[in-house]
């Protein structure tokens, strides 16, 4: 199964800083030529000329909430879209307010978009647990996070693909190759020119699991975020403060280091990737994100530190950075 690719485009609270960009973060989707994005803070597609993603793949965007540093950066990107004149379209999915935020910003502008633009809102899905969208082998899910406004996780999970072809027992039963291989290895019955009716999930190894990613942010330690993240692959979580400033994340209803490693430890994730981290740890301060990072492997240990253009690519029981 073909790699899913997630790219840090930004990994800074609220204002950017010397090295990180605020939020944005780019899913490259296997045997897909197409990219979604999960947030799109202020210079999001100035990163986009910066990493090897090709904005003009760009097919979803997903917002969390409406603080500016989520979403500072979508009329222009999506302004450059409509220069370029080959977008087909994009898709966009977030909180109540999107629609009118991005339409008025384009409208008083006078900003014309050459591509139809979709906008799709989270709160029922959120709510109801059902489905936020089914593309293919890909399912989105969201939910409510807690965090001073209107906030959302999301969930994307690849479904099961059916297990390893053993042709050799094929063979040895006889089974002419051809076409009807193919069929055979996506599990269905076969029914063969001697009579034979053939169950192709005889011939196939056991399904082989998709992968997930989980995307937290902003929020406060909730419950709704270890549900969420159960089982996944990665889990991106907002790291904004230290474990000594959690009165401060309590305030301001963000995470310390300590927060999102408790919610990968009781979802038992494959691996933490710590993002949306405060200016005020830059390194030379009293404390750095080195200290945060610490912070969270003392409670999960397979947690990193992501960085502005770190690419992860996740295979099923696998998570290799680049």
């Amino acid at each position: 199964m073909a790699p899913l690719q997630v790219t840090f485009l930004g990994t800074s609270s609220g204002v950017p800083s010397r090295s990180r960009n605020v939020s944005a973060v780019a899913l490259r989707l296997p045997q897909r030529s197409e990219l979604w994005l999960l947030d799109c803070g202020e210079a999001t597609q100035h990163q986009f000329m910066r990493s090897e993603l090709r904005v003009s793949q760009l097919r979803r965007i997903f917002i969390t909430h409406m603080h500016g540093d989520h979403v500072f950066g979508l009329p222009g990107l999506l302004a450059s879209l409509g220069m370029a004149g080959t977008c087909p379209g994009i898709d966009l999915y977030g909180p109540a307010p999107l629609e009118a935020f991005l339409l008025g910003a384009l409208q008083h502008s006078s900003t014309r978009i050459g591509y139809p633009l979709k906008f799709h809102r989270v709160e029922a899905a959120a709510s109801s647990g059902a489905p936020l969208l089914v593309d293919g082998e890909l399912t989105v899910t969201c939910a409510p996070l807690k965090h001073r406004i209107p906030a959302f996780g999301y969930r994307v999970q690849q479904e099961p693909r059916p297990g390893r072809f053993n042709i050799d027992q094929a063979r040895a039963l006889g089974l002419p190759p051809g076409p009807l291989y193919a069929r055979l290895k996506a599990g269905e019955t076969v029914n063969f020119p001697d009579g034979r009716q053939v169950d192709g999930r005889s011939l196939c190894g056991p399904p082989q699991p998709g992968v997930a990613v989980a995307y937290c942010t902003d929020t406060v330690f909730c419950e709704a975020a270890v549900q969420l993240a159960r089982g996944a692959n990665l889990l991106i979580h907002e790291a904004t403060f230290s474990h000594q400033d959690a009165e401060m994340a309590f305030q301001r209803q963000h995470s310390t280091s300590t927060m999102a490693a408790q919610t990968a430890a009781e979802a038992g994730v494959g691996q933490l990737a710590l993002t949306h981290l405060s200016p005020r740890y830059a390194p030379g301060n009293g404390e750095t994100p080195e200290d945060l990072l610490k912070e969270a492997q003392a409670i999960f240990s397979n947690s990193l530190l992501a960085k502005d253009f770190l690419s992860l690519e996740l295979s099923p029981g696998a998570c290799n950075s680049s």
